[in-house]
């Protein structure tokens, strides 16, 4: 197993994580229903992706039913 001989500076230990941050994503506004969506996603609030329904949506006004 590797062991290392020296200990790592902390500009080294830096330098190993430059790629560490995170980002945040890329946002869009759906076309459909002009809601907050990830790019490239389908739309969480109405179901379309592109101009199509992806997801089945339950119509607003109905309850969900538990079976």
């Amino acid at each position: 197993m590797g062991v290392p001989k020296r200990k790592a500076s902390k500009s080294r230990q830096g330098d190993r994580r430059a790629h560490h941050a995170l980002t945040i994503p890329a946002m869009d506004r759906c076309a459909q229903c002009g809601a907050t969506k990830r790019a490239h996603h389908a739309c969480l609030a109405c179901g379309t992706y592109r101009g199509r329904e992806v997801i089945r949506r339950p119509a607003p006004d109905t309850e969900p039913t538990d079976a």
